[in-house]
């Protein structure tokens, strides 16, 4: 029996095929409407007030949930039926109001009445905004780790095979816990023990953000823990030294390699995952953030038949991503390039990319030394960790390669000095670098809900110092956007990142200074009377074009000393 078409309005109902209508009833709670309106090819909003209108239940606009009442729904019912526990204003003695994502039958309506004597007066309201009260509420998975305990109690059952319904919740648990993190957006996953309690938290946009969890996690840890050893093939048994494993995982159209890295803290083995999509869409240079002129300042070295760029920055600031934007410029049939990378974030069409395994002896210089046998006109190495990979990296652009590498410094003439700390001839360094690009990521001002407000000068100036940037910037400036919060950005006010840029090209003067192993700030100050822009300068840009804020630029920059 298809339970759904008889809730349907006939004017709707009546447009479906058999396909259709299967599909629908096949369809989780949460996703009908989405697959009646996609079945229809009509919005969302406009099949919904239709529901709403031919179920005789009104449209809950804004939703609140009822605290008091949210004891009554154990989370797995919430979970299963999508329905909440609502606050309404024109709630009475007596009743509970539940908001739901798709019209309730008898079987809907005869499992919340076992929990609950109060009458039952049902709302229809969005399925993303349901689903988002009872992941905030009951917390990621809550209906996984449920177990159906307060279900068998209400209704006398039997909970059946406790054992082989732990590891099936907890299997689920998991698949959900990761799949909510990418459509969050998430790079990271973090399961972390403290006392008493698992905490999970996912990287989004670069801050780390609490995820809701249910109340009996704690319980689950040691099988939530040995559930992603498992599925990254490692040694469940040994808990006291650190594992390095990988997962593949697919969510719908979602392809990800997910390393895994576990280390053993005081209370269990805490693990981490970083989240690899293997099909999602590369960035190109317009994409990352580069202005016009530095776009067009990078694609002359890019149409260099030799040479190095170096691309620096912290970890997790972007890195490869700017690289391969670089190898996708150029690619080309004419061009053999090779690659190789810990781990391969981008999959580039035509190059032939290599990935690091120094297990088996397949390291950055061991992949390199064979790369050069290869013939190759392009080679990107993935970071420069050594002084026997940077010096393979220099003396292949100086024989004729153009090489693309990554290297962790705090600004552009940084990235200089580390290579001779590294033990590489300073000759070598000034004739081998053509361009070397320092670079952050700042999150982006949401575009549904900036707004621009009145500066402090006074403030402004001061902030400005702080960045390093001289006070007369603030001359003229009356707004300036802040952030404000919406369902968009989910309250943050961002949305997404963009690149900071400091873009060093060596000049004559600049090749003497490093000849003589100047200093750090020595080869600053001569790049900046040359014309480099800093990264703070950058940041400013990028806040009088209304895409970030000056309270994220701060964040990120650190107090600039030149």
């Amino acid at each position: 029996m298809l339970p759904v078409p008889e809730l349907l309005p006939p004017a709707l109902g009546s447009r479906l095929d058999a396909n259709a209508r299967r599909t629908l009833a096949e369809a989780p709670r949460g996703e009908r409407l989405t697959a009646l309106a996609q079945a229809l090819n009509r919005p969302e909003a406009d099949v919904l007030a239709e529901l709403a209108q031919f179920a005789q239940l009104p449209l809950a606009a804004e939703l609140r949930i009822d605290a008091a009442a949210r004891p009554l729904l154990p989370a797995r019912l919430a979970a299963d039926f999508q329905i909440v526990p609502l606050q309404a204003d024109n709630a009475q003695a007596g009743e509970l109001h539940l908001a739901t994502a798709w019209p309730p039958d008898e079987i809907v309506t005869d499992w919340v009445r076992t929990f609950t004597p109060l009458a039952l007066r049902w709302h229809l309201a969005r399925p993303d905004k349901v689903q988002q009260l009872i992941r905030e509420n009951y917390g990621v998975g809550a209906g996984s780790l449920d177990l159906a305990d307060e279900i068998g109690a209400a209704t006398g059952e039997s909970p059946g095979d406790t054992d082989a319904d732990e590891d099936a919740a907890v299997v689920r648990f998991v698949t959900e816990v990761i799949t909510q993190a990418i459509e969050d957006g998430a790079t990271d996953i973090h399961f972390e023990p403290q006392e008493g309690e698992l905490c999970v938290r996912y990287r989004v946009d670069g801050l780390l953000v609490p995820v809701p969890l249910p109340e009996n996690l704690q319980r689950f840890q040691d099988a939530i823990i040995s559930r992603l050893k498992i599925m990254a093939r490692l040694n469940i048994s040994e808990r006291r030294l650190p594992q390095d494993g990988r997962i593949n995982f697919k969510a719908g159209a979602n392809s990800l390699d997910i390393r895994v890295s576990t280390i053993p803290t005081i209370y269990a083995e805490s693990v981490s995952l970083r989240l690899l999509n293997l099909r999602k869409e590369a960035f190109t240079m317009e994409r990352i953030g580069l202005e016009a002129a530095e776009k067009a300042r990078i694609a002359r070295v890019l149409d260099s038949p030799h040479g190095i760029v170096l691309v620096t920055g912290p970890t997790g600031s972007g890195k490869s991503t700017s690289l391969n934007a670089f190898l996708r410029e150029i690619n080309s049939t004419e061009l053999r390039i090779i690659t190789v990378e810990d781990p391969i974030e981008y999959e580039v069409p035509g190059a032939n990319q290599i990935q690091v395994r120094p297990e088996i002896g397949l390291t950055f210089a061991s992949a390199l030394r064979h790369i050069l046998r290869q013939d190759p006109d392009v080679i990107m190495v993935g970071e420069v960790r050594d002084r026997e990979t940077a010096d393979i990296a220099i003396r292949a652009s100086l024989t004729g390669h153009l090489v693309f590498t990554t290297l962790h410094t705090n600004d552009a003439p940084g990235a200089i000095t580390r290579l001779i700390d590294m033990g590489v001839e300073p000759f070598l360094i000034a004739s081998a670098i053509e361009l070397v690009i320092a670079q952050r990521l700042v999150r982006r001002l949401c575009p549904r809900c900036t707004r621009s407000e009145p500066v402090n000068p006074a403030k402004l100036r001061d902030s400005l110092a702080v960045l390093g940037l001289a006070p007369e910037l603030a001359e003229g400036v009356e707004t300036l956007p802040v952030v404000a919060g919406c369902e968009h950005c989910r309250g943050t006010g961002y949305r997404g990142r963009v690149g900071l840029f400091e873009i060093l090209r060596p000049d004559e003067e600049l090749h003497d200074l490093i000849v003589r192993r100047e200093s750090t700030r020595a080869l600053a100050r001569c790049a900046m009377k040359h014309g480099m822009r800093t990264l703070a300068e950058s940041g400013w840009a990028k806040i009088r074009a209304g895409e970030t804020s000056l309270d994220e630029v701060l964040r990120i920059l650190s107090v600039s000393d030149r």
